[in-house]
């Protein structure tokens, strides 16, 4: 059993994970604290009853950085997921540089936390977090979730990696339906036309909730938003395309 220290002033958010791994034979939330202070008492005080701690950047009293501070400080290596709703580069490498495990982005999918844990614990070694790819896979989810889709729906999913696979693999932009939707329907352990559908209706909202003048700045050249929603491939290439001129603009490659 993988026992969890969870830091995070959001009880709301401790209760639905709380929930979720409440049956589970491999995870369990041993313990919670709702600002830095309180939860750097806790590993200080019982280190060795937790195996990882899930930790909010944002918090009152004392923040996530104070915890990782005062770790670094005492010597004190632990394995560590950072959680928060603020995104941005210099944050995540300034994180990156206490040798955290990984990083994810609020609101983040339940499945995807416990996917985390269990590969912490799958590697033969501790390894910290490797900046180029999360700041990739955080950079996706932000931009996802500022075009309205909401985290929690197959198709989110199916999105985000999709322009993660176009985005390493350039060479898929030819082969969306014949090479694409087949990869994502082998991970997710679906069909290719559930996959094809799940993305359709994350799009369509999208286009019903989405902020319309990012959409306008990212879509604007190859569709007209007034008339027109972007067929899948658009969405996901368009997407890749945009991330990749970013990324590279800013040297982060």
């Amino acid at each position: 059993m993988i026992k969890v220290l969870m830091i995070d002033d959001n009880i709301k958010l401790i209760e639905a994970v709380e929930e979720y791994f409440k049956n589970s034979n491999q995870i369990k939330i041993v313990d919670k604290a709702y600002d830095g202070e309180e939860g750097f008492k806790k590993i200080l005080e019982g280190k060795d009853s937790y195996d990882i701690v899930l930790l909010d950047l944002i918090m009152p009293k004392k923040d996530g950085l104070y915890v990782l501070d005062k770790l670094k400080e005492n010597a004190i290596n632990m394995k560590i997921i950072v959680e928060t709703s603020y995104n941005a580069p210099d944050v995540i490498r300034q994180v990156s540089e206490y040798g955290v495990n990984y990083f994810v982005l609020k609101p983040f999918d339940l499945t995807d936390l416990e996917s985390k844990i269990l590969n912490l614990f799958k590697r033969k070694e501790d390894k910290s977090i490797d900046f180029y790819n999360s700041n990739i896979q955080v950079s996706i989810s932000k931009l996802l979730h500022d075009l309205g889709i909401p985290s929690h729906i197959k198709g989110y999913q199916f999105i985000r990696d999709a322009v993660h696979l176009v985005f390493d693999n350039p060479e898929m932009i030819g082969g969306i339906t014949k090479e694409l939707y087949p990869e994502l329907a082998r991970i997710y352990n679906t069909t290719v036309s559930r996959v094809e559908r799940a993305i359709r209706h994350a799009i369509e909202i999208s286009w019903n909730r989405g902020d319309i003048d990012l959409m306008e700045s990212i879509f604007g050249h190859s569709v007209d938003i007034d008339k027109s929603k972007p067929t899948n491939s658009e969405f996901i290439v368009t997407i890749a395309d945009k991330l990749s001129l970013d990324f590279h603009k800013v040297g982060v490659k």
